[in-house]
């Protein structure tokens, strides 16, 4: 697909790997919107990278977990920059839980937001994408085959994700392309200290921790190249998945 003068939608791309992905497409010729949620700050400051690029772009603030923002946010983007052809379904939040403190509705909440977030979005936004024989792209993460100890809920919404994308991709076919991208180590949790980073850089096969433009160019190709590729899920790893 040639993405010049294309519109994309990227949920969750004030910041880190979203905001890569953001300025790829934007690079590439796309108009961009921008959603967030608390991080309007640095939403509006990618809007303007993205503007400087010579490509348009605006912010949607949105709370992925409210049912009735997810139309808002493909009708303002469609009221802004014109109707979508590619959806990122990015955002995520990764919180702790265990069976033991287990928490209904810290569950609720972040499927929703990782997870049914995305369904409402891709069903939003899906006439306009089968007009402009689009893309979605969702971010899921490699730990859905080793679920990450204490990430109950994260693990599972993950899980959904990869499922959910490869039965758009049937649901869709043969108008929109659906796939997944699994990042392994591309950005580390804050919380993450120097000794838990370079044990986990160690079980890596490559040897290096993974970037968000690493994820992006990813999604770049999924959206410009991968003209024959629906239902896939690409892990974006260094090898970490086969170790």
């Amino acid at each position: 697909m040639d993405l010049r003068d294309r519109t994309a939608l990227i949920t969750g791309a004030a910041r880190r790997v979203g905001r890569a992905i953001a300025l790829d497409l934007g690079r590439a010729g796309c108009d961009v919107a921008v959603h967030c949620h608390t991080s309007h700050a640095d939403a509006e400051s990618l809007a303007t990278e993205i503007r400087a690029l010579g490509r348009r772009s605006c912010v949607i603030r949105a709370d992925l977990n409210v049912t009735k923002q997810w139309r808002r946010i493909v009708d303002e983007t469609v009221d802004n920059l014109g109707p979508p052809a590619i959806l990122v379904n990015n955002a995520s939040v990764f919180g702790e839980m265990t069976l033991d403190c287990f928490d209904p509705v810290e569950w609720e909440r972040t499927l929703r937001i990782n997870l049914t977030a995305a369904a409402g979005l891709s069903h939003h936004a899906a006439p306009h994408l089968r007009c402009a024989h689009g893309k979605i792209v969702n971010l899921t993460d490699i730990s859905v085959d080793r679920p990450l100890s204490g990430h109950l809920a994260y693990a599972a919404s993950k899980a959904g994700l990869i499922t959910l994308t490869r039965s758009l991709a049937k649901s869709l076919a043969p108008d929109v392309q659906v796939n997944a991208v699994s990042p392994g180590i591309a950005v580390f949790p804050d919380e993450y200290d120097d000794s838990k980073r370079a044990d986990l850089i160690a079980k890596v096969p490559l040897k290096r921790a993974g970037t968000p433009e690493d994820i992006a160019r990813t999604v770049r190709f999924l959206c410009e190249e991968g003209d024959y590729i629906t239902g896939q899920v690409i892990n974006v790893d260094g090898g970490r998945s086969i170790a």
